[in-house]
């Protein structure tokens, strides 16, 4: 007998409704007791986690029997004051991409790759030679007189740790890129006219010699530092010396050829103001830890406040700067140039390299104010003595150096006489020991390049090959 279709369907989803429950309490059955098994404990224990503990495999090594102690105090403080200090030391030495930029733009395009390869032999080569010698001629300890001395060649031992004490190896590494940046600073006053081989012999000797031994005499626990010269992070210590520097081998080569013309100025235009503007920020950041850093300290809540402060002041200074040497220039040529004002923030920012952790931010301001106002005066100046300097590397480094040395005697309490020694005899060194060199180059042929190699940019003279295509 057939069933109905009806029926049959109705059937059908019967049976399959109910295989269908059947099948999902035989699921459950089964898998509660897998779940309850994952969430219980093991029976018994693994091999591995046995009351004896297993030896280690050949070729393993035996696991500690108890962890390592905690840093104590001391040993946080030492890490952080090293960690932050090598930080800074890689902000200072990116400051030398600041130098090529800055140096290269305001020159002619001709001469971009002579520039360029003069900023990074700086590097290369002060590292090396002050490794060698001039890291024990600056820091000479028990073995200098007060005026010369001699530690060790290289990099000497670390003693134990704790707050403030640095690790000789990040001491080097800060104050190797201080003496690059000494020595670059010439790079820019020389610029389209110097023979590269020459300047490879300044860089050598000033690095390795010249800079050391007047860097003993403040930094280093020398006579200067034992009459209370204070210079914190370099307005002479660095940035006066290789101004100074520059002025001297500026003076010695003579104006590049058409820098004047029938006793009047015929200003060169740099080739590129907006690599020269990049160069400035880049600078302007490095000096973060040009400054900041030369606390050499941070942890704690007075080295903290210290460093809060040098940073601001760089900041305040820095900005005053570009902004007074805006206003005067556009006073005295009737239009803002942003060639004045560029330099206007690098003489900020030497002014108060020596005094950022000595005044307050009033007298920050005041101080970047007036050098940025100096620095306009000085490039005039050398116009009017016809001393060729392409980039204004005298006015900034050199005049507005020996101004912060002296600011730190007005502002801060330091005494004025000292200040004014210190700020006279460091840049007066420097300048006559690199006149000497500069003119025993010249005596022997060996300083400036032909006018024929000038004419045609010392890219193609001495290396062959263009910046540009």
């Amino acid at each position: 007998m057939s069933i109905p279709g009806k029926v049959c369907d109705k059937m059908n989803w019967k049976h399959a409704l109910t295989g269908l429950t059947a099948s999902l309490v035989v699921v459950l059955a089964f898998s509660q007791p897998v779940l309850a098994f994952d969430e219980a404990e093991p029976t018994e224990k693994p091999a591995a986690e046995s009351t004896e503990t297993a030896a280690p495999a050949e070729g393993e090594a035996e696991a500690p029997a108890e962890e390592a102690a905690p840093l104590t105090l001391p040993e946080l403080y030492y890490a952080l004051d090293n960690s932050m200090l090598f930080l800074c030391a890689v902000l200072v030495l990116f400051m030398q991409s600041g130098f090529a930029m800055v140096e290269s733009g305001f020159n002619s395009s001709k001469n971009t790759i002579n520039i360029l390869f003069k900023n990074l032999m700086d590097v290369c080569v002060g590292v090396l030679v002050y490794y060698a010698i001039g890291y024990g001629l600056m820091y000479p300890g028990d073995s200098g007189n007060g005026y010369f001395g001699f530690a060790q060649f290289g990099i000497g031992e670390a003693g134990d740790p704790g707050p403030g004490v640095l690790h000789p190896q990040v001491d080097f590494l800060f104050q190797v890129a201080f003496a690059a940046t000494a020595a670059t600073i010439v790079s820019g006053a020389v610029a389209g006219r110097l023979k590269f081989s020459s300047y490879l012999i300044y860089s050598i000797i000033l690095t390795g010699i010249i800079y050391p031994i007047s860097g003993y005499w403040k930094w280093g626990g020398g006579w200067l530092d034992a009459k209370g010269f204070y210079d914190f992070a370099g307005s002479i210590v660095v940035h006066a010396v290789g101004g100074f520097a520059g002025l001297a081998g500026a003076l010695v080569l003579g104006p590049r050829i058409g820098r004047f013309k029938d006793g009047k100025s015929a200003p060169i235009p740099g080739h590129n103001i907006a690599q020269a503007t990049l160069g400035v920020f880049i600078l302007w950041v490095g000096w973060y830890g040009f400054n900041p850093g030369s606390q050499l300290a941070f942890g704690g809540t007075d080295n903290t406040n210290a460093v809060m402060l040098i940073a601001t002041n760089t900041t305040l200074a820095a900005a005053t700067g570009g902004v007074a040497a805006m206003i005067l220039g556009w006073i005295m040529y009737g239009k803002p140039d942003i060639s004045m004002a560029l330099n206007g923030v690098l003489a900020g920012l030497v002014g108060i390299t020596a005094n950022c952790d000595s005044v307050t931010n009033i007298e920050a301001i005041i101080i970047g104010g007036i050098a940025g106002l100096l620095v306009v005066f000085g490039i005039l100046a050398l116009e009017k003595l016809k001393i060729d300097d392409p980039v204004g590397a005298f006015p900034v480094h050199g005049l507005c150096g020996v101004w912060g040395g002296i600011a730190t005697g007005i502002f801060g309490d330091y005494d004025l006489g000292v200040q004014i020694l210190g700020s006279v005899v460091i840049p007066v060194y420097a300048f006559v020991t690199m006149f000497a060199l500069f003119f025993f180059l010249k005596m022997i042929g060996q300083l400036r390049v032909s006018e024929e190699d000038e004419m045609k940019g010392l890219d193609l003279s001495e290396h062959g090959m263009q910046a540009y295509h």
